[in-house]
């Protein structure tokens, strides 16, 4: 008797652990299309209080890709997306190694902010195909 008095009245199933339409690649392509900005406006400049100021933003908004990227590896797809996208994992470690200490993150070189999109617009696809399904 106790048991069913604790047992939940409905069962309920979700893909994702809160409605769909708070997880969007958009938010990691945003804070590296910045990075790639400020790593211009950084060689654009020879103000040195700038470069200070834009190395540090440039590392905290590395950090948020990261940040970003990690919420939908971790949060948004589940098994039966790495099962059908089985290079997703590898597009994950790619694109946060892009985005750290080796990457945009330790890095001023303009090309690796290239990359680094072009890997968020790769799991970007992914992302909105699972949309469709």
């Amino acid at each position: 008797m106790l048991s069913r008095l604790i047992a939940p009245a409905v069962e309920v199933s979700a893909h994702c652990d809160l409605p769909c339409g708070v997880y969007d690649p958009a938010q990691a392509r945003i804070e590296a299309q910045s990075v790639k900005a400020i790593i211009e406006k950084y060689h654009a400049s020879d103000d040195a209080e700038f470069r200070t100021r834009a190395l540090i933003i440039k590392e905290e908004r590395s950090q948020l890709v990261k940040h970003h990227l990690w919420v939908l590896w971790t949060d948004y797809f589940k098994p039966p997306h790495f099962e059908k996208y089985p290079q997703l994992h590898a597009l994950f470690n790619e694109a946060t190694k892009l985005a750290g200490a080796s990457g945009t993150k330790g890095s001023l070189d303009a090309a690796v902010g290239d990359q680094l999109l072009a890997k968020i617009d790769e799991i970007a696809e992914i992302f909105w195909e699972t949309k469709k399904a």
